[in-house]
């Protein structure tokens, strides 16, 4: 979307009724998601500034999908009959610093969260690389930070209030429903429509970062353990080619009192800030050269301010388990000639196992292969089943909100709850009011 496309509709969303539909756009402009590559199948966008109005929305049609930042690559947010946005829903709801929780409207965005838990004295776990997406977004889908010991942006998840086909109000905690809660967290917008979101908070921390570039592949084959787990959040970025890791992102608390070696493991510190993209300009990256400062601007990559209205690339993600991360890496590096014509950069990160019933990490510590893609999707849609092939060995899940090509039947059988969570769904939406083409085609193809 254009950047004076995304203005106009904030503009209109802020300001029209809520039973109207809402686009801003012109005759011959359609509404895309946040990288441009994918147009929404319809412009019937319908706004809600309460928990009162979501209702009224979800009684009155009887088929909708909730549209958030825009910030997925495919279709999991579509719908060809209604869309619903929740962006006036974006406040902090309570705080409760005994208990050690933030409760939140489901639209409020981590750059919009973080600073104020800064000035409480309180802090999240981890953030993903860009700020401006919703934490409820997030959570959704399984979107993730970085660390061996660190869980996706889901994991910290303890409380929900969704709305159900019929209307009716449920609230979810980890303490009192179990499965129920566990099937929910990651719930790909399936169940309904999620209003408000209650996660864990920690006393806040100071990070620091230090990059090193080039890295040679066989030290990531004899050290991986070692590499990743140098600090509290760890990526390593690589174009697949020259046997090399371009570079490698060390974020750490300043508690843990990490400090800068001219060499790690064959790669050298960096002398300036760096873009992931070395080519491209680090103004709008998060501070570097160990320079210490507030957890959430240093563990995304870019800066809370810079909030790009489009981005011309499209991604993909896939997670396989720690245990084969080496394996999967050389497998991957093969592809390097078909990989990186078409290439931005691949990023290479690890997460901690978790019970979310949906998660592309549920039961295993996971290494997740992002690919940043040029804008392509001919070309990208003629490497991914390439790749697909290289991990499937290791049951390879993907992202669920990026593109991908595997068929329903692999992806299904590597979620072995599957099964019980569309009984839960049954029960939330028996009618099918949330279901869509990619629920359609991942879930129930």
């Amino acid at each position: 979307m254009k950047k004076r496309t995304f203005l106009k509709l904030s503009s209109v969303l802020m300001s029209a009724p809520v039973l109207a539909p809402l686009t801003g756009l012109a005759a011959d402009e359609k509404l895309k998601n946040w990288a441009g590559n994918y147009t929404y199948s319809t412009d019937r966008l319908y706004q809600a500034k309460s928990l009162g109005q979501v209702q009224e929305l979800v009684k009155k049609y009887s088929k909708l999908k909730v549209l958030g930042t825009r910030h997925c690559f495919n279709g999991i947010a579509d719908s060809v009959n209604n869309l619903i946005s929740l962006r006036q829903m974006d406040q902090v709801i309570g705080l409760d610093t005994k208990a050690r929780t933030v409760t939140v409207d489901a639209n409020l965005s981590y750059g919009q969260l973080s600073p104020y838990l800064e000035s409480k004295g309180f802090a999240l776990h981890n953030l993903a690389s860009l700020p401006h997406i919703s934490v409820a977004g997030a959570c959704a889908t399984a979107t993730h930070g970085s660390g061996v010991k660190n869980g996706n942006l889901s994991t910290i998840v303890s409380g929900m209030e969704i709305v159900t086909a019929a209307g009716e109000v449920r609230t979810l905690s980890r303490k009192k429903d179990g499965d129920t809660f566990r099937a929910a967290v990651v719930h790909l917008g399936a169940l309904g429509v999620v209003t408000k979101i209650m996660l864990d908070i920690v006393p806040t921390y100071q990070v620091r970062q230090y990059v090193y570039e080039n890295l040679p592949l066989a030290q990531l084959k004899e050290h991986f353990e070692a590499i990743v787990s140098s600090g509290y959040s760890v990526s390593l970025f690589t174009d697949w080619q020259k046997k090399r890791i371009n570079e490698v992102w060390i974020k750490s608390r300043v508690s843990e009192g990490a400090k800068a070696v001219p060499e790690f493991f064959g790669a050298k510190l960096a002398t300036k800030n760096l873009h992931p993209i070395a080519e491209l300009s680090a103004e709008n990256c998060t501070e570097q050269m160990g320079k210490p400062g507030p957890w959430y601007d240093r563990l995304p990559h870019f800066k809370m301010g810079f909030t790009p209205s489009s981005g011309k690339e499209l991604q993909s993600e896939y997670f396989v388990p720690r245990k084969n991360a080496v394996e999967a890496i050389l497998a991957i590096e093969k592809l390097r000639d078909h990989i990186s014509p078409h290439l931005f950069i691949s990023e290479l990160r690890t997460i901690d196992a978790d019970t979310l019933w949906m998660s592309p990490c549920y039961k295993q510590p996971s290494l997740a292969i992002h690919f940043t893609w040029k804008q392509d999707w001919a070309s990208v849609k003629k490497v991914l089943p390439m790749i697909e092939k290289e991990l499937a060995p290791f049951a390879a899940r993907p992202h669920w909100g990026k593109l991908f090509t595997l068929s329903a039947k692999t992806l299904q059988s590597r979620y072995e709850k599957l099964d019980d969570f569309k009984k839960l769904v049954k029960e939330y939406d028996p009618n099918g009011k949330f279901r869509n083409a990619f629920l359609d085609s991942t879930i129930y193809g």
